[in-house]
């Protein structure tokens, strides 16, 4: 087992990637927190995991753009499982459901959850990875945080390239304290809950054409990629960005 004994907060992690996430980290005998604001869905991960691995998985309740909610799921998952080796930020929001790309309101919205959010975590994550000697954070970036794209709100470009670069000063500023950190930057997926234009055909079309393996990605490719930086198989790689979009960048 990969992650056998390790104890790992998933932000996020009522569905999509965050889910696919959870549960390939309790096969490889990780003790998860499902944490996100989506309750039931949460629960229902979250007893999902149980029923297969008993006791591997808690759900908490969380919004990532409050810092004490943040210190409280961190708390909590050490007074439950007693230490807290993995992080992964991976909360997030869509960029692609407006019609108007130069929404201020959306812009703040954005950033709250997709940057801010993995501050807050980070923040709350290294000082109990500090008194452990280490651990691994995985932060869950996008192609949209290496180029600009003309059918979303700058605010997701920025936000994820915020994530790209932050990830990079978590690396710098706490290898000492044999934290590691690293991003990955999944491709075309499945729509997310909050997708709007990358969930219409005719624009998923059009960027399917940059993909050369030429068809979209799956989310447990995506939880795959995690699971290796999360373990201690990338004990020596932090400060990297892991490409998960079957050649998109490659162009």
């Amino acid at each position: 087992m990969r992650l056998k004994d390790k104890v790992a907060i998933i932000s996020g992690a009522a569905s999509g990637m965050g889910a696919a996430t959870a549960r390939i980290f309790a096969r490889e005998g990780a003790k998860v927190v499902i944490a996100d604001m989506l309750e039931q869905e949460g629960r229902v991960v979250a007893d999902s995991i149980n029923a297969t691995h008993p006791g591997a998985a808690l759900f908490m309740a969380l919004d990532v753009t409050n810092e004490a909610g943040w210190q409280k799921v961190v708390q909590e998952t050490v007074r439950a499982f007693g230490r807290l080796d993995i992080l992964v930020n991976n909360a997030g929001i869509s960029g692609s459901a407006t019609n108007n790309l130069l929404d201020v309101e959306l812009w703040h919205r954005v950033m709250a959850v997709n940057s801010t959010g993995v501050f807050l975590g980070t923040a709350a994550a290294v000082p109990q990875m500090q008194k452990n000697g280490g651990g691994s954070i995985v932060n869950l970036s996008s192609i949209s945080g290496v180029v600009g794209q003309a059918f979303v709100h700058m605010s997701y470009n920025a936000s994820k390239g915020a994530v790209r670069t932050m990830t990079k000063s978590t690396a710098v500023q706490f290898g000492k304290d044999r934290i590691r950190c690293n991003s990955v930057h999944p491709g075309l997926m499945p729509p997310m809950r909050t997708s709007g234009a990358t969930a219409d055909p005719e624009v998923r079309a059009k960027m399917l054409k940059s993909v050369q393996l030429g068809r979209a990605g799956e989310v447990d490719e995506v939880a795959n990629a995690i699971l290796f930086l999360a373990s201690d198989e990338s004990s020596y790689v932090t400060g990297t960005e892991l490409y998960v979009d079957g050649g998109y960048l490659a162009m």
